[in-house]
């Protein structure tokens, strides 16, 4: 006899407070990006320890526009594509702040994407974060 129910299996609840704590780590993470730099999601996610997680990463990148100092602009997708662009307060926006930081954008990818990207592994101390 089967132990399956046939009911369909019910993702684990995400408590809140876990969830702004993740975010928040974001956000301290991203404050040390360097102007002229960029990182990716996966980069962020790995060096918190949750390698898996570059789409919670996202997530918290989406919200951070209400959060002072963050600069989103500066984290993209693993092949330097300005992924979040749409969640700027235009389209073209997250290619401004970068131009205007001296990185060239063509095609809505950051070319020389590996000249410009920062590590937080490289830079930073995982028992802070």
């Amino acid at each position: 006899m089967s132990s399956f129910s046939g009911e369909k299996a019910r993702p684990s609840p995400i408590f809140v407070g876990a969830l702004s704590d993740f975010y928040s780590r974001v956000y301290a993470v991203c404050r040390h990006i360097p102007e002229g730099k960029v990182t990716s999601y996966g980069a962020i996610a790995k060096f918190l320890g949750a390698a898996k997680s570059s789409r919670m990463v996202g997530y918290a990148m989406n919200k951070s526009l209400t959060e002072e100092g963050v600069p989103a602009h500066r984290v993209l997708n693993r092949l330097g594509i300005l992924s979040g662009k749409h969640y700027f307060e235009s389209s073209t926006m997250m290619q401004e702040l970068l131009e205007n930081e001296g990185l060239e954008v063509e095609d809505d990818k950051v070319q020389n994407f590996s000249k410009h990207f920062w590590d937080p592994a490289e830079h930073l101390d995982p028992n802070k974060y």
